[in-house]
């Protein structure tokens, strides 16, 4: 369950099969964020790549925290480590 005031921002495009199910897990687990869909957003696509580095989707950032280019397995550990799940 979320127990900071943190924030959530994730990173997808559509279409996205890693993106919706990084969705799904954040929504499951009743986590609040943001979804910035690139595609449909040139701000949000140059945001990203400043931020990671990187163009690959899902990216999740946590209070500047990033975690490029993942799946929900890896983005449940990365809030366990920050004491979000």
């Amino acid at each position: 369950m979320y127990n900071l005031p943190v924030n959530v921002i994730i990173y997808t495009k559509t279409g996205c099969p890693w993106c919706k199910e990084a969705l799904r897990f954040l929504s499951d687990k009743q986590v609040p964020f943001e979804d910035r869909e690139i595609f449909g957003n040139p701000v949000f696509f140059e945001e990203l790549k400043a931020k990671s580095g990187q163009s690959k989707t899902p990216t999740v950032d946590v209070d500047g925290d990033i975690l490029a280019d993942t799946d929900a397995e890896a983005i449940e550990a990365f809030l366990k480590q920050r004491g979000i799940l």
